[in-house]
């Protein structure tokens, strides 16, 4: 039987660290950390994740400041709040929920975001850290919350082929280059891949983020692999990861489940880079909690 990578629990333990952490900062007599969250529209989606953030800013101790805009918002409109938010002392954190709708330049609103509050890692000078393995920038949050937890259960990533499957913006592209940082032998496939099930089967840890439900199937993993499934999707009323769970998990030694594995993982690392924001204006605070 498969290990199974408990993304929630861990979160919870991680969680509990940042609460106590942000708790010796405050009583001090310093002001919590604090993220700006914006959310452009009614998308359902969008509006579970950014619920699910707010919670976990209010739960460790993070001030959540919410700002909710109407569909139909002029895009100067929001590039201007960003600025305001920008020059605010006291946002450490800004982060726009996408996608956004189409009217919107969505690279245009990344670059808006100062690098130094850009807690999601997609501002081109964090990803150019990234690139550069240099390690004051923010890292996104999947790549993060999967690099976390592998390092937790003591999956060891050095050395190992892995395949990514999914080479989108917020988790392929920079999880390649973090996995790479950690001296991984990587294999990116995407919609273009001829044969992806040539890449999974030779892989000892298998990335899968397409958002495909259960595209991943057991005659597609090698025996004995690590499998990360980020996917989330709705398949008969069920939540359902890319990774046909019930079946690879007799294949393979390590597996995380959907929900309940890389999910909480993702909000766990925003938490942690708003942290990792907030001591950079407070250089003298001591961390025992590390990014």
């Amino acid at each position: 039987m498969a290990l199974i990578l408990d993304g929630k629990a861990l979160s919870k333990k991680i969680r509990e660290e940042i609460r106590k952490e942000v708790e010796s900062f405050t009583s001090k007599g310093f002001r919590p950390p604090s993220l700006a969250v914006i959310l452009v529209g009614n998308d359902p989606a969008s509006e579970i994740y950014v619920n699910n953030k707010r919670k976990a800013c209010e739960k460790v101790g993070i001030k959540s400041i919410f700002y909710k805009l109407p569909e139909d918002v002029p895009e100067e409109k929001l590039l201007g709040l960003i600025y305001e938010l920008n020059l605010n002392e006291e946002v450490d954190g800004i982060l726009v929920q996408l996608p956004l709708p189409k009217h919107i330049d969505q690279t245009k609103v990344i670059l808006s975001i100062s690098p130094g509050k850009d807690v999601d890692g997609f501002h081109p000078e964090n990803m150019g850290k990234l690139i550069a393995q240099i390690d004051d920038g923010f890292i996104p949050c999947t790549p993060l919350g999967i690099d976390i937890l592998l390092r937790h259960y003591g999956i060891e990533v050095e050395g190992k082929d892995i395949t990514i499957v999914g080479a989108g913006f917020i988790v392929g592209r920079p999880l390649s280059l973090l996995m790479l940082w950690r001296n991984a032998t990587v294999s990116v496939c995407h919609i273009y891949t001829k044969d992806i099930k040539k890449f999974t089967k030779e892989a000892d840890i298998l990335i899968s983020a397409t958002g495909v439900p259960h595209i991943i199937k057991e005659d597609m993993v090698k025996e004995g692999a690590v499998i990360i499934d980020v996917g989330i999707s709705r398949l008969k009323d069920k939540i359902v990861g890319d990774v046909d769970f019930e079946r690879v998990k007799e294949r393979v030694s390590a597996i995380t489940p959907v929900p309940g594995g890389v999910g909480p993982m993702t909000v766990t690392a925003l938490l942690l880079n708003t942290l990792k924001a907030y001591k950079r204006k407070f250089s003298h605070l001591t961390s025992t909690t590390n990014p």
